[in-house]
């Protein structure tokens, strides 16, 4: 059987190499004069990657074992987790309005239509706050937890080295 830390240090690579997923993810977004179709698919693999370095091993390793080892950093750094998975569930009710709308005015395809964004619904600023609001919420506490965890990774484990 797979010693634990090296299945620790595993899910500690994954979680860690997520971040650059993220801030390139972002940076497509950012950069980009107008967000096509073709920008926001861009984006989102990079975004869904690092979801995906992250919450596979929360939800394969980390969670199932929580309760065998539930201390006061344990719970912080689940209560962080927690709470960035929180933050992104939020930035989704903004998300999901926002793309059919501009799906709606067909502003992915034909990007170069003379419609500003809050033009197009009456909600349309209430939904970008939310995005906003969530992605930084999820980023913090995101950060938060993976400092947690390394700390966390390293009291249990330095000596294994």
């Amino acid at each position: 059987m797979v010693e634990d830390v090296t299945v620790a240090a595993a899910a500690a690579v994954l979680v860690t190499a997520s971040f650059p997923c993220y801030l390139y993810g972002a940076w497509i977004v950012v950069d980009a004069e107008t967000v096509t179709w073709a920008t926001l698919r861009h984006h989102l693999a990079y975004i869904f990657a690092g979801l995906a370095m992250t919450t596979v091993p929360v939800a394969g390793w980390m969670l199932p074992r929580l309760l065998d080892q539930l201390s006061g950093f344990a719970a912080m750094h689940a209560f962080f987790g927690v709470q960035a998975y929180a933050f992104l569930a939020f930035a989704l009710t903004g998300i999901v309005p926002i793309l059919r709308a501009k799906r709606e005015y067909n502003l992915y395809h034909d990007p170069d239509q003379d419609v500003d964004l809050d033009d197009i619904h009456e909600n349309m600023g209430a939904w970008r706050l939310r995005l906003r609001a969530g992605v930084v919420g999820y980023t913090v506490c995101w950060l938060v937890a993976w400092v947690l965890g390394v700390i966390r990774f390293y009291l249990r484990y330095h000596s294994q080295f």
